[in-house]
């Protein structure tokens, strides 16, 4: 894969992976939390697409190619590491949404 195409796709995945993590947030807050689970589920494929692709490069550099290391390289390792840190804490929250559910549930 072209170092270029690899960038874009990081890039790509983890901002997709992002954006469906916090739709599975928002349907947690509607008490949704089968779709919670659901998008979770798909957050976490595009991550996984996205963390595979960072895996190749790599393991390229690891073979003896040379990866230059460029603004937009960083910028997509962010995006990564952005996405499976906010990904994680609403992974959490979500947990959280189901608890106060049930507390509420409770309460009436």
């Amino acid at each position: 894969m072209e170092t270029e195409t690899a960038i874009f796709t990081i890039i790509s995945y983890g901002g997709d992976a992002k954006a469906i993590a916090y739709e599975a947030l928002e349907s947690s807050y509607d008490g949704n939390f089968e779709l919670a689970q659901e998008k979770l589920d798909e957050a976490n494929s595009k991550l996984t697409e996205a963390h595979n692709t960072q895996t190749k490069l790599i393991q390229s550099e690891i073979n003896g190619e040379k990866i230059e290391m460029s603004l937009l390289m960083v910028h997509a390792q962010d995006h990564l590491m952005t996405s499976i840190s906010e990904i994680s804490l609403i992974e959490k929250m979500i947990k959280m949404q189901k608890r106060i559910g049930i507390l509420e549930s409770k309460l009436k």
